[in-house]
């Protein structure tokens, strides 16, 4: 083991969580290390296709539980790498949510308009941008027809993408080599590594221990860049203020295999995770009724075959975002283009004779794949997965040489969840069978039980310690000095993408590790501007800046 390093601040992951409180903090004038499991990527790295060792494989981690699976990002960016881009602010009801815990989940200090300025600040950095009907590739303007057919409303997302740049290719979840996506690769990470930052990738890091100086230690493991299964060697870094970051599935395992040495650990680490609720189902679409849909007049006997042009969700119904409607009732539909692998493992055949996601009848529907669309549902859950003890490396045991493992989340969906499920797959049937438009059927969840891209709330924040791991500044209860800042840190599921919101609560976070870090005796400032030097949106959080840094 190579002697122990020094630095101010130890972040642990390198997507929204850590490259935003990374950037501030090294522009503050804080020596920043950052620790990222996966490996540093560039643009023209990006490939098209699905062979082993391409991007394809080495920027996912896919961790299958008992009941649920996750997929996240695994390189330097993170989740934003693989990401869809698309930046909605969640909804007002969502910060009055009461769920399972049958009182408001979120903190006092924090509602919407509280959020406002900083979502404000993440959308100047960079940047977010609404997209116009002109932008909207075809698959959007199909979902949006069959939408308004079906009288229901849809709009068009606002979205991290530069539309000049975007070629429609589609690939954008396998990292995008065209620059279009607006990734932390393009914005709050050069920043950081502009004021002094470091950032280590295939650095995994195992645990946290305490000092007898009050510092924290952070042992981590260095992984092959081929076979993530691979250890290379090991380290230790101590930290003033460790901040981690390293995704929802994985943030609580690492508190949990420190627990023996750092101390009890909150009893809210590794419980009150949220798959936000999401489901996917999938539309056989008739070619015929998409003519008849949009009014096509050419004669080709192929009127849609576009599943696999365009970009992520670019169109959504919000029809059923109202506060006023009961909870677990409450969803957003977005139109998905998932790539072939698990989509097309996952797609049920509907009204299937025999086995609905395999044997014959799923092969026939396979040759009409480019006629499919998916529809990807976030609604409202009852924070009911449950982590249980840590593997005894990583967050999973790893069943490849990247991209797959095994974990120990246990997941069983409850009656409430099950009918936020229930209504809002009626309500995908209701606009895409509407006068013989497809037919749908939601993916499996036979085969890796139910599944999210976008996990919450395993470490979440709020007022009541029993069923919050954070406080409202996103320190960790009776460990001063660590702070939570990626998606475990969201109470609950959002109804919409959570990527804004993951950014907003960390820029919101800042200045409370600022005044953590000055305590210790760090000499930081607060009052960096946007990554591209903009100050526009700083004025909104001036306010909450002084109450907090005096």
């Amino acid at each position: 083991m190579n002697a122990t390093e020094t630095t101010d601040v130890l972040i642990v992951g390198s997507g929204f969580g850590g490259s935003i409180t990374a950037y501030h903090l090294a522009a503050g004038g804080a020596k920043v290390t950052v620790l990222e499991r996966g490996p540093w990527l560039n643009s023209e790295e990006f490939d098209h296709d699905f062979k082993f060792g391409s991007s394809a494989t080495r920027v996912f981690d896919f961790v299958v539980g008992d009941g649920m699976s996750v997929l996240g990002g695994n390189c330097v960016g993170g989740g934003s790498v693989v990401y869809f881009a698309t930046m909605p602010r969640a909804p007002r009801f969502v910060f009055e949510r009461h769920g399972s815990i049958g009182r408001r989940m979120w903190p006092a200090a924090i509602d919407r308009d509280a959020l406002e300025p900083w979502y404000d600040r993440v959308a100047e950095a960079l940047p977010v941008t609404p997209t116009s009907w002109d932008e909207v590739p075809y698959i959007g303007g199909v979902f949006a027809a069959a939408c308004k057919a079906a009288g229901h409303t849809a709009n068009p997302s606002p979205s991290a993408v530069d539309t000049s740049l975007c070629t429609n290719c589609n690939w954008m979840m396998s990292g995008c080599r065209f620059d279009a996506k607006r990734s932390l690769l393009l914005n709050y990470l050069p920043a950081a590594l502009s004021h002094g930052a470091e950032i280590r990738p295939l650095h995994e890091v195992q645990k946290i221990t305490k000092r007898d100086t009050g510092d924290y230690r952070v042992h981590y493991n260095t992984i092959d860049e081929v076979d993530y299964r691979q250890q290379t060697g090991s380290g230790t870094i101590d930290a003033k203020i460790v901040i981690l970051a390293a995704g929802t599935a994985a943030t609580p395992v690492i508190l949990q295999r420190s627990e023996p040495e750092l101390g009890r650990m909150p009893h809210a680490v590794g419980r009150y995770f949220s798959g936000n609720g999401e489901r996917l189902n999938t539309a056989v679409l008739e070619d015929d009724k998409v003519r008849e849909l949009l009014g096509l007049s050419r004669d080709e006997a192929n009127a849609y075959g576009a599943y696999q042009i365009g970009r992520g969700p670019v169109v959504a119904s919000w029809d059923r975002l109202d506060g006023d409607l009961p909870e677990y009732e409450r969803f957003s539909l977005e139109q998905l283009y998932f790539p072939p692998g698990f989509g097309t493992i996952l797609a049920q055949v509907p009204d299937a004779k025999g086995p609905s996601w395999y044997g014959p009848e799923k092969k026939e529907m396979l040759r009409k794949w480019r006629s499919w669309l998916t529809v990807f549902t976030m609604s409202e859950d009852d924070n009911e997965g449950v982590f249980g003890p840590p593997p005894p490396t990583g967050n999973s045991e790893r069943l490849s040489q990247q991209l797959l493992g095994f974990g120990s989340l246990r997941y069983r969906p409850t009656e409430n969840t099950l009918r936020g499920w229930e209504v809002s797959d009626a309500a995908v049937r209701d606009i895409l069978e509407h006068n013989g438009l497809a037919r749908v059927m939601p993916w499996t969840n036979d085969v890796i039980g139910a599944y999210t891209v976008h996990p919450l709330a395993s470490c979440r924040i709020g007022d009541d310690p029993e069923t919050s791991a954070l406080d409202d500044r996103h320190e960790l209860r009776g460990h001063p000095g660590i702070f939570v800042t990626d998606g475990s840190a969201v109470p609950g599921a959002l109804t919409v993408n959570p990527a804004f919101t993951i950014a907003a609560l960390a820029e919101r976070a800042v200045p409370g590790i600022m005044h953590a870090l000055r305590e210790r005796g760090v000499e930081v400032h607060y009052g960096a501007p946007a990554p591209d030097g903009g100050g526009a949106a700083r004025r909104g959080t001036a306010a909450a800046v002084r109450a907090v840094l005096g």
